[in-house]
Parts: structure tokens; C-alpha cells; sequence
């Protein structure tokens, strides 16, 4: 085991409570049952770090259900509605202070019943950079709705204030920005993002298979992904003016891997629709339309169905070991091979094979990003 890696969220839902409840299960494995539990991990012990050295030191959301509480009882609040695979996750020492709400609340949630949607606190925000820097985080991982782009600058300031790394896990594009990059590089810090794959979810998917059409010589035509959700990142998706980052991310994570990118009007791809009672469950329905041999017609069509946080989890576990493995080797700036495999919008777009690969030269220290 490794030193501790000292973790501040940004956003107490879904994907948190996955995150928090995944460290304490693999924790309660190794302590009590003497298994090093690799079940549902890509990596278990990476470059020295396994998932128990994971600690969380403080929190940060707008909620009042969840401002002002410990965390281990703030991630089971409504209106968080994931699988509950380990409710015993003991003290975290850590209380959900008040972060600002700026643009991570959207007004339409108000038209829908308490226990899906957010209900802002009145409390006026922590002063971030102070209490980042009283926490003894060293990195922030950030779960905000997806369109907080005033909020998440706001925490990328603070992170930059404060030392603290900073694993961007929502599509607005601070890792993958070349001035937001090019300050985290001058200040020394290492960043991964931006807008976390799942771990087996709608778009690695879609990028395999589009790849596989690639590699096996069939030209793709047009392709559609469409999901649907019943968690607060699927009702907050209903007002659409908050997904133009969400869908250039999606979309760009495919198109990369093609050789020839299809028309904007040959692809789509993007959440259809709010579905309460799914919850944390995730279906993704993908069409795929292509020309085999002689140019003769072909077609796919998946349907994916997962649950979301926990499987967002499986790579955030990865993430954060990635970057506090940069920060022992004094890595500035966006890690490219751990972005590239994890995130959906990375500085530099790889194939998952390239990527993959890359993330272990990394770990073995044959590569410096």
C-alpha cells in the first residue's frame, strides 16, 4: 500500500456516492476478509497505489439536504438515487461544506418533485481556496451537473490557488483548453480530463465498434446513440442549452476514430430523454449503418444497459491514482495517455489500444504523460 491520496468532490451525487462507497468496499475486503479484490477493476494495486490509499478529505455541493452534513450521510441524501452496494462506509472526517451555485443549478428542475432534483441551500459558499488548502487535499475530483461552466472555473481557480490537481470529470473543457492547460502546466500541477468514459458505458462502445467498422474495412455512413435515465444528470439534461459541451465531447469521441469524420447531419448522438423511474440505470440504444464488401449494406444495432455512477467509478478509482502518481514525479499539465483513456474529451485524442497502452508506459514510468 501507498501513502494516502488525500481526495476533495466537487458535487456529492450519484457518481460521488459510487466513488466513496467502491474505496470502502474494496477497504472492508482487504481488511476483513485478507482479498486484494481486483473484481471490477482495471487496475487494482497502480504504480504502488491500491484503492484503499484513497482518503476523502472534503466535499463541496449546493444541496441543502447535503450542505452541512457529514458525507458518509450526505451520499445517500436524496436526490441521489444509485445502487447502494456498500452502506457502511464508516467516519470520512469530512462535513459537505456550501459550494457556489453560480450556473450548476438549472431552474427548469423546480417543475419536478424534491426527491429528483436539487434543492438549493440559501448558506452563502466556502471560500474554496481556503478550504481546499485546510483540508490537505491534493486533488479535486469534479462531479458538477453537466453545463456548471462558471462553477467549474470557479474550482479550477481554487485548484490553481491552491496546488491541488485537479481529475475533470464533467464536459466542460478545462484539461483539453489550451489556456486552462497552459496554466495548470505553469503552476505545476497535473490535470486529467475532461468528461469521464464509464468504465464498460454507451460511448467506449461506440468508439470500439466504430473502430472495428474501421479496421475491418466497412465504411460507417451514420450512426446514432441515443440514452436514456432517470438520475439528476438526465433531468438537469433536459433543459438542452446545457449540453453543447456534453454533446461535442460524445460526439468528437467517436468521430476521432474514424478515418474520414462522418457529416454533422450523418451522426448523432446525445441523451434523449428523462425517464424517473429508471434511477441510476442507464440504457443506451445505438444504431450503426454501413457498406461491407463489393458495398453491399450492413447494419448493427445495441442495446447497453449499465448502471451509470458505478460504472463512472471504475475509471474515476484509476484517475485519481494516475494523477497522484504525477504529482510524486512532478508531472505539470495535463497527463495526455491517462486523459486520452479515461475521458471522453482529452488534449490529445488516441485510439483505446494506443491509449491503454499508453497508461501503462506511464505507470511503469517509460512515459512522462
Amino acid at each position: 500500500m501507498g501513502d494516502a491520496i488525500r481526495v476533495a468532490i466537487a458535487g456529492v451525487g450519484n457518481c460521488a456516492s459510487s466513488l466513496v462507497q467502491g474505496v470502502a468496499w474494496y477497504r472492508r475486503r482487504l481488511a476483513k476478509d485478507h482479498v486484494r479484490e481486483t473484481l471490477g477493476l482495471m487496475h487494482y494495486n497502480l504504480g504502488g497505489y491500491e484503492p484503499s490509499d484513497i482518503q476523502f478529505v472534503a466535499a463541496f455541493d449546493i444541496d441543502r439536504r447535503k450542505a452541512g452534513k457529514p458525507l458518509e450521510t450526505a451520499l445517500f441524501a436524496p436526490p441521489n438515487c444509485t445502487k447502494v452496494f456498500m452502506k457502511d462506509i464508516g467516519r470520512t472526517g469530512a462535513t459537505v461544506q456550501m459550494g457556489p451555485i453560480l450556473d450548476g443549478y438549472s431552474d427548469h428542475m423546480a417543475a419536478y418533485p424534491e426527491n429528483q432534483r436539487f434543492i438549493p441551500a440559501t448558506k452563502p459558499p466556502v471560500d474554496l481556496a481556503k478550504a481546499l488548502r485546510k483540508s490537505g487535499a491534493e486533488i479535486l475530483v469534479n462531479y458538477l451537473p453537466v453545463g456548471s461552466q462558471k462553477a467549474t472555473e470557479q474550482y479550477a481557480k481554487a485548484c490553481l490557488a491552491t496546488g491541488v490537481s485537479l481529475v475533470n470529470c464533467i464536459p466542460v473543457f478545462i484539461a483539453s483548453n489550451s489556456k486552462w492547460a497552459d496554466r495548470f502546466k505553469l503552476a505545476r500541477i497535473p490535470i486529467i480530463g475532461d468528461d469521464i468514459k464509464a468504465q464498460l458505458g454507451a460511448t467506449i462502445v461506440h468508439r470500439t465498434l466504430t473502430r472495428l467498422f474501421r479496421d475491418r474495412g466497412v465504411t460507417l455512413d451514420a450512426t446514432y446513440q441515443l440514452n436514456t435515465g432517470g438520475n439528476t444528470d438526465f433531468l438537469n439534461m433536459l433543459k438542452r442549452d446545457r449540453l453543447t459541451s456534453k454533446k461535442i465531447s460524445k460526439t468528437e469521441a467517436v468521430q476521432s476514430q474514424l478515418e474520414h469524420r462522418l457529416p454533422d447531419d450523418q451522426i448523432h448522438i446525445g441523451p434523449a430523454d428523462y425517464v424517473a423511474w429508471q434511477k441510476d440505470n442507464k440504457v443506451c440504444f445505438l444504431r450503426m449503418e454501413g457498406r461491407g464488401f463489393g458495398g453491399v449494406p450492413l447494419n448493427l444495432e445495441l442495446r447497453l444497459s449499465v448502471e451509470d455512477s458505478p460504472n463512472s467509478a471504475g475509471c474515476g478509482i484509476d484517475a485519481l491514482r494516475l494523477c497522484r502518481l504525477a504529482r510524486d514525479r512532478c508531472v505539470a499539465g495535463p497527463i495526455e495517455s491517462a486523459s486520452a483513456y479515461l475521458m471522453k474529451h482529452p488534449p490529445k485524442q488516441m485510439s483505446d489500444t494506443e491509449a491503454r497502452a499508453g497508461v501503462e508506459e506511464f505507470i511503469a514510468g517509460r512515459r512522462t504523460s
